[in-house]
């Protein structure tokens, strides 16, 4: 599937109303998945659960979800979007990322 594709195919749960308060939720809703996403990865890192993959695809989705309804909100695809971060990082990290590239970056 293409990310304009699931852009689209996700607005059907889009919300009514304002815009501050549309993007208010939508920006709550990632933040707390991406908080679902952080806690998987901390019980395996750290209290020596399995990684469970399956439960960080389904979060991982769901943070995909409000991110496409904050680019709907705001005229945005979700395919420019891409497209202008791989831009940025291919600035930002010509070679290929390295942690002596992350400390002398300048972009």
């Amino acid at each position: 599937m293409r990310l304009n594709e699931f852009q689209n195919l996700s607005k059907r749960t889009l919300p009514d109303g304002e815009l501050k308060d549309k993007l208010a939720n939508y920006g709550m809703g990632i933040a707390g998945e991406a908080a679902e996403v952080t806690d998987e990865l901390k019980k395996a890192v750290f209290h020596g659960h399995d990684l469970n993959a399956d439960k960080i695809k389904k979060e991982l989705g769901d943070c995909l979800h409000y991110i496409a309804g904050i680019a709907t909100f705001l005229d945005l695809t979700l395919e420019e979007i891409a497209y202008e971060n791989i831009e940025k990082l291919k600035k930002r990290y010509p070679d290929g990322f390295s942690e002596k590239a992350s400390r002398n970056r300048v972009i």
